[in-house]
């Protein structure tokens, strides 16, 4: 399973480093210690908590947003694969963006809740880029 640095995860919030580290300080998000004694956040546990986050509605004011054809850096939320096609979910900050592609792509992209994704949105289609 991915897991993130508190930068990494403010990216993907789009929050800053000080506002996700905090987060993790009050127990709003589990981190664990690697064997360098860095902070890390479990894939799942940041993809769940960007979700509760989106819901909730609290992040920065002064979050940045992009137009609709620009990408958007986000974390898999939630996946549903048929026998040919398949939903990805990404959570990219306060954006919630559906895709529908192959289960094929799927599979060759190594998707799964918690990795880290960009969607790139032109017209009314989402594309998935693995980071």
């Amino acid at each position: 399973m991915q897991s993130y640095t508190i930068g990494q995860a403010a990216r993907l919030l789009g929050v800053s480093p000080d506002t996700a580290r905090r987060w993790a300080d009050a127990g709003r998000v589990t981190t664990h210690r690697d064997e360098s004694g860095k902070r890390l956040i479990d894939g799942k546990d940041l993809a769940a908590f960007s979700v509760e986050l989106a819901r909730s509605g609290t992040g920065e004011e002064d979050a940045s947003y992009t137009s609709v054809r620009n990408a958007f850096p986000g974390i898999v939320t939630a996946i549903k694969l048929g026998d040919v096609a398949a939903q990805v979910e990404i959570q990219a900050g306060p954006h919630r963006l559906v895709s529908l592609l192959t289960r094929e792509a799927v599979e060759e992209l190594e998707l799964e809740v918690g990795v880290e994704a960009t969607a790139r949105v032109k017209s009314t289609n989402v594309h998935i880029d693995r980071v």
